[in-house]
């Protein structure tokens, strides 16, 4: 619930508010969160105690500088046990820290998340590509399960599978636990089959194609690679087993839509299966090369002071919602006077695969093809090499 900390007259919002529609606004193909005052609420663990709670945030929180959080604790921002502390406060474990801050989630694609199908206990959805499923990080009002509540009223809601964020396609939620867990038990079975649809560069072989290789998710680096056999033909014990079965669709000669379909689930286990085997995804920065492209760190800047008029945007119909760009600005936010928080440009694009169909014992569920899956030069239709 909602609170007011004491003397600043702010209304800080918690996880229990839920997302409402007005909480967005849409400029530039892109959707944004309006900034809003948030409570993130931590408790200290074994490694954090002992420590001041300014070095504490300083050291474990790294995008704010330290005169930051020195100047939070003094006006209390940074409460202990909800009670203001100074500075120099030791933390004990298992204290309950609250940071109550200016909070800017990351904007995504602005296109709309379609629902496919309806049904008493499950809903099925078309996922925009850069959307989180569910709220992480940065992202809390800015994912599908908090969009489907504020445009759909449609919660809670229990996630059947998962699509990482630069994935679109099909999304499968069940509207209870029931109704997850009998999912759940269907998946650790092995009783799904999954399908999606990837553009890759070159022109991928004809025929089904088999690839059986290990991947080791880096979890610092945000990549995967394929395990490398020793000699003996052993794999390295680090990767876990995966395999994905390809299929070729169509092809211009520069570029192919390949059919997709994961035997196992691991970590971008499509997109480094397809690098492995020299048809990487065509627009996947990730794999392309062995340079990973950070974020840009421009941000995407707002004027405190101005309100962006409806003739300097886009011809869209809906131009009098996207000139809405005003909120507020608070003093002590880093990232004000951002709409998005710093690090994010804007320019991100969605990744070239898409998931289309999900398939389980007594039930299947499709989503439509992507546009990028019509090649310019052929139709949608198998050619031969």
């Amino acid at each position: 619930m909602a609170g007011t900390l004491a003397g600043a007259g702010i209304v800080w919002q918690t996880p229990a508010n839920p997302p409402e529609a007005q909480d967005y606004i849409f400029h530039n193909g892109r959707r944004y969160v309006r900034p809003y005052y948030f409570e993130f609420i931590s408790h200290v663990k074994n490694r954090w105690a002992e420590k001041t709670i300014v070095d504490l945030f300083t050291e474990e929180f790294k995008g704010r500088p330290r005169e930051y959080y020195a100047h939070a604790v003094k006006c209390g921002r940074l409460q202990v046990d909800e009670q203001m502390v100074h500075a120099d406060y030791i933390v004990k474990s298992s204290q309950k820290i609250s940071h109550f801050l200016h909070r800017h989630e990351p904007p995504v694609l602005g296109g709309n998340i379609v629902i496919l199908q309806n049904e008493v206990d499950v809903v099925t959805v078309c996922k925009p590509a850069s959307v989180p499923v569910h709220p992480c990080g940065q992202y809390r009002k800015n994912t599908v399960v908090g969009i489907m509540q504020a445009e759909h009223g449609l919660a809670p809601l229990f996630p059947v599978h998962r699509l990482d964020r630069l994935v679109s396609g099909l999304l499968i939620f069940a509207k209870s636990a029931d109704r997850a867990e009998s999912f759940r038990q269907q998946i650790e079975a092995n009783l799904l089959q999954k399908e999606y649809v990837a553009k890759v560069v070159g022109v991928f072989p004809d025929g089904e194609r088999t690839v059986d290789a290990n991947v080791n998710f880096n979890a610092r680096e945000g990549r995967s690679t394929v395990e490398v056999c020793d000699g003996s033909g052993k794999a390295l014990p680090s990767g876990k087993q995966a395999c994905t079965k390809f299929q070729r669709i169509c092809t211009d000669g520069n570029h192919s839509i390949v059919l997709c379909k994961p035997v196992t689930g691991r970590t971008h286990q499509i997109r480094v299966h397809l690098k492995h085997i020299g048809y990487p995804i065509a627009n996947d920065e990730l794999y392309l090369s062995g340079n990973f492209c950070p974020r840009s760190s421009k941000g995407t800047s707002i004027n405190r002071a101005t309100s962006l008029a409806c003739s300097s945007l886009s011809s869209d119909p809906d131009c009098a919602a996207e000139a809405d760009l005003e909120f507020d600005i608070d003093a002590m936010c880093t990232n004000c006077p951002n709409l998005a928080p710093v690090g994010y440009d804007g320019d991100e694009e969605g990744l070239w695969l898409h998931c289309v169909r999900y398939t389980g014992p007594d039930w299947s569920f499709e989503c439509p093809y992507p546009d990028w899956t019509s090649l310019d030069n052929v139709s949608r239709k198998k050619m031969k090499s």
